[in-house]
């Protein structure tokens, strides 16, 4: 079984030539390759293109880059190689996956010249992510550095520094120069300091994978076939082995069958298949099968859960948010999942992680997907099982999704999408429903600003409501106290409510203090892209002298401790969606502000998920409710 290796890199920082010079090499050309690279290479008035050998694409050969995955068999010394050329261009970088999906090792090369860039630390990420943990590091173009020790281990170390945050531990750090051969097939005498292997050295220590017939029998079903009275199901024997007699369990019901003969044609029948081979098998009884069912051995099943923990690698130009819903694709099988939380963020540029509440375009996250029906399958693993991708509706790959395993706790609960989408309703409303979280200190004007938004906009034919804390305080909230964890609490419980009124169409003003930064933070992550702050910034002098329930007074009094603006303090917003001054701005002034903000947000335009906006409504420039305002 040849080793699948994938070599990844920074664009130019020569992926190309070190695989063209390790071909030629190794004696791994075809006849008359090598002398047709060689005269393209005259023609263009170069010396001889190393990259050119395997650059198959005029248009790769035009600019320079890698953009399709290339895979091309390498011998040595008798052992099989697949080597995977990976596009090192960020544009490209969905087929850098696809193309190191099913690799066991790579080669990470970096112009030891530039060092380590972000390219490289989303390569390295992706290597992580994707699990392979053999990973060769070559420092190419040492001979721009006059081959100089001190500068070669400066960039050595800052790969170190990269690659040990993310578990990477690589077999070999090689100095080369792919463009004349040093370090590549032979010692160079050039790096004569240096005291490792060389390329082909390392390739040819990486362990053998092991064989997929050694692991637990998954076929995943393409479909049902029928010929006269016989039916067959056929699919790809994704790992293990099964015979004809077998007793195997299907899909998520279970159902079991026996195999009672593995059809071919026109080769005769066979008793037994492995890894590899796809097979077409007759099953008895006649249980229900269907395009997407996972066949095993009923004593090796695969996990199941409706919640999973998953790495993803966000592939889309936007930011992913919670509630987002996407297919996961596992094989052959589709599950509708939803995003129900975003647990920690990868920042690329020094790869530490951090809590979050979207994950940045092309950035990693470990996120908790939750799916309308168990899921089967098995957690992660470079040699196969867990490899899942997120399609959106148009049917596009936007994210690498390997599944970890089971998303700890809820797993009874069930979540359903609404039957009525989010883009439906703002198509028949004209506007789309939103949260509108007011903050500020007692007596800023939240609630009186609030209503008078929400007069306004009923007048003019919207849905809007308000919630405000004194009166969540005496339903909904009324079981709740005034410590910070109760206070958490309330705004957590307001901010779901408005979420899902939000969804509902409805416009949602919300008048709370919600006095600490992370407070508002849990209710942005909970409203996600539906959610507005809005800064009610009068001083604290001001909000005293107008005192509207006389809480003021009484807190002076020590009747009310912990009242934020007197002795419980209060985080003003650092970049709000919008602020209003209402110690220096009229009523009528900020109300309309804050009514003119609501309108153009709830506007029709781009929808979450990409949806369009209703028809007309763009052409139009604005709904016919919105033109009220």
């Amino acid at each position: 079984m040849p080793t699948p290796i994938v070599i990844v890199g920074h664009v130019d920082h020569g992926k190309s030539t070190l695989i063209g010079r390790l071909l030629h090499d190794t004696d791994n050309l075809l006849a008359g390759k090598f002398d047709a690279a060689r005269l393209s290479s005259e023609k263009r008035g170069l010396g001889v293109e190393w990259s050119f050998l395997l650059d198959s694409l005029q248009a790769e050969r035009d600019q320079g880059v890698t953009i399709d995955a290339t895979r091309l068999p390498f011998t040595l010394g008798g052992r099989g190689f697949v080597i995977v050329d990976a596009p090192g261009h960020r544009q490209f970088l969905r087929n850098m996956i696809t193309g190191a999906a099913g690799a066991s090792a790579a080669v990470l090369v970096i112009d030891v010249t530039e060092g380590v860039r972000d390219q490289t630390r989303r390569h390295a990420m992706l290597l992580r992510l994707i699990g392979v943990a053999d990973v060769i590091v070559v420092l190419n173009k040492a001979d721009l550095l006059d081959f100089d020790r001190t500068r070669i281990d400066a960039v050595a170390s800052q790969l170190t520094a990269l690659l040990t945050p993310l578990d990477i531990t690589p077999r070999a750090v090689i100095p080369v120069s792919a463009r004349h051969g040093d370090n590549i097939a032979a010692p160079s005498p050039h790096l004569a300091w240096y005291r490792g292997p060389t390329l082909t050295e390392a390739l040819a220590a990486l362990p053998r994978p092991l064989p997929a017939t050694a692991g637990p029998l998954r076929l995943s079903v393409q479909d049902v076939y029928r010929q006269g009275e016989r039916r067959f199901v056929v699919g790809r024997i994704d790992s293990g082995r099964l015979a004809a007699g077998d007793t195997v369990a299907i899909g998520a019901a279970g159902h079991r069958a026996t195999i009672t003969a593995l059809a071919g044609w026109p080769t005769p029948p066979a008793q037994s298949a492995g890894a590899g081979q796809s097979v077409a098998l007759e099953l008895a009884p006649e249980v229900v099968v269907a395009r997407g069912d996972l066949l095993y051995h009923p004593n090796a099943a695969p996990l199941r859960a409706r919640r999973l923990a998953t790495r993803i690698f966000w592939l889309r130009q936007e930011p992913l948010r919670l509630g987002e819903s996407f297919q996961l694709r596992l094989a052959t099988a589709e599950y509708k999942v939803r995003v129900s939380a975003i647990e920690r963020v990868v920042r690329i540029d020094d790869l530490s992680a951090e809590a979050g509440t979207e994950v940045p375009p092309e950035g990693f996250a470990d996120i908790t997907l939750t799916a309308a029906e168990e899921v089967l399958f098995d957690p992660f693993r470079p040699e196969g099982g867990g490899r899942g991708v997120l399609v959106d509706g148009h049917q596009h790959i936007v994210g690498g999704a390997p599944i970890l395993g089971i998303a700890a706790g809820r797993e009874h609960v069930f979540p359903l999408d609404a039957a009525v989408s989010h883009a439906a309703r703002a198509a028949a409303k004209g506007y789309r429903g939103a949260v509108f979280w007011l903050t500020g200190l007692p007596g800023a004007g939240k609630s009186t600003l609030a209503r008078q938004a929400e007069q306004r906009l009923f007048a003019d034919g919207i849905d809007a409501v308000v919630l405000d804390g004194d009166t969540l305080r005496t339903g909904l909230n009324a079981d709740l106290g005034f410590s910070p964890r109760e206070r958490e609490e309330n705004v957590r419980r307001t901010a779901e409510v408005a979420r899902l009124m939000a969804d509902a169409g409805l416009v949602v003003i919300v008048a709370l203090i919600s006095p600490q930064a992370a407070m508002r933070a849990e209710a942005r992550r909970i409203g996600g892209d539906l959610f507005h702050e809005i800064h009610i910034a009068a001083d604290a002098a001001t909000c005293e002298a107008r005192d509207p329930k006389g809480l003021y007074a009484k807190a002076r009094a020590g009747v009310l401790p912990g009242f934020t603006g007197i002795d419980g303090s209060y985080e003003a917003p650092a970049k709000p969606d919008l602020r209003l001054d209402t110690g220096r701005l009229s009523v009528t002034a900020a109300a309309e502000a804050l009514i003119g903000f609501i309108a153009e947000a709830i506007a029709p335009k781009v929808l979450p998920g990409g949806e369009a906006a209703p028809a007309g409504a763009e052409a139009a420039g604005e709904a016919p409710a919105m033109a009220r305002l």
